[in-house]
């Protein structure tokens, strides 16, 4: 799907920064119990990319299934306590299993937990990133995992493919790597179609691999959906992914080398600033706006601000600076921001032009609805 493959993987082995996401039946052999040979297999691959002068970042799943192990449950809990209190009893060993292999490599290893609200609240963002990148520079390897013992659904990013693309726009990484149980993304479902091949390199936000993309399997709470999504938030902060199968020896290296292994998906060479990035990753918003064609053609094609005028109906309860999202005719997603104005009022000026706001609601704040600094394409 893309012509250029050669110079993509080029690229990317010569990438700096890498966020590399290890998938939960990668990480504990299908669910039943951690796979600490494999564990410890790809931290020699990252101990190499250190010491070839590259960041490494580990997002890794497999808490949840460990825990139901050490407790022998056979599938994978529904009930959220129940998650919660086998992501408490097995990241205890995911944790000190990538510890003890990173300290047999000669790599201190450090464990970050996060949550939507981490991510969603500006200040802790700001925070992670920061202590993120100090870890970096002090030769130190993050192991970041979602904070299952106390993320409710309200809070919960939602699977560890999202974290890692979101995780690739806090630290703007240049490349992500997701290790998967597949070669990479097919054409088709291969446990349906036997022709499916493997797409070698597409663009990231080619609309067409969603559409081809399967869901997960007993333990994982993604599927190769969940990764293409997250390869298209990468992309935001113009972070390249690979989808490649992890129990491939020397995988890693392979990548560092050039090999065209798995499906790359290419990010555009621009990426988006930092506050920006904060926006369009917050994935809870607190309402929808509704836009007429000429609104959405204005923020798509000359990124101004969002006037009330341009709006055609809202949905959802939100108050003033709280996220909202804007959605074309269709229903779909053109942009997202920070309201200048709640729902009650949002609903007694929308479709007025600025000059009439005053007197509508008896005052004037900002004449935007959302002003462009704070809005996000999406």
């Amino acid at each position: 799907m893309h012509a250029d493959e050669s110079r993509l993987r080029r690229t990317a082995s010569e990438s700096r920064r890498w966020v590399v996401k290890i998938g939960s039946a990668l990480a504990t052999r299908e669910g039943a119990g951690l796979n600490a040979d494999a564990i410890a297999e790809w931290a020699g691959q990252l101990a190499e990319l250190r010491r070839a002068g590259r960041d490494v970042i580990v997002v890794t799943s497999g808490a949840v299934a460990e825990g139901a192990a050490r407790l022998g449950w056979k599938v994978r809990p529904h009930s959220l306590h129940q998650l919660q209190a086998a992501a408490a009893i097995g990241q205890m060993g995911l944790v000190r299993c990538w510890e003890l292999a990173f300290k047999e490599c000669g790599l201190l290893a450090a464990q970050i937990l996060l949550t939507h609200e981490d991510i969603a609240n500006r200040e802790r963002y700001l925070n992670s990133r920061s202590t993120l990148w100090t870890l970096l520079q002090l030769g130190v390897v993050p192991v970041i995992n979602e904070n299952d013992t106390v993320a409710t659904e309200e809070i919960k990013l939602g699977d560890n493919d999202t974290l890692a693309g979101l995780v690739s726009n806090l630290v703007e990484a240049d490349l992500l790597v997701i290790l998967t149980d597949q070669d990479g993304l097919m054409t088709a479902d291969p446990r349906s179609d036997p022709t499916a091949t493997l797409i070698g390199a597409a663009e990231a936000e080619d609309p067409r691999l969603l559409a081809i993309a399967g869901d997960g399997g007993a333990w994982g709470r993604g599927g190769m959906r969940t990764k293409v999504t997250a390869a298209r938030l990468a992309a935001r902060s113009a972070t390249s992914t690979v989808i490649v199968g992890g129990r491939r020896p020397g995988v890693l290296l392979d990548i560092a080398a050039g090999r065209s292994v798995g499906t790359l998906l290419a990010a555009p060479a621009t990426k988006l600033a930092a506050r920006k990035l904060w926006l369009a990753g917050t994935l809870h918003v607190r309402g929808r706006l509704k836009l007429d064609a000429g609104a959405c053609r204005v923020l798509r094609e000359q990124g101004k601000s969002l006037l009330p005028v341009g709006v055609m109906a809202i949905e959802g309860e939100f108050e003033r600076g709280e996220l909202v999202s804007c959605i074309d005719e269709s229903g779909r997603e053109v942009a997202r921001g920070l309201v200048n104005y709640s729902a009650r009022e949002t609903a007694a000026i929308k479709g007025l032009p600025s000059s009439r706001l005053e007197e509508a609601l008896g005052y004037l704040r900002e004449p935007e609805l959302i002003h462009r600094d704070n809005l996000a394409l999406v």
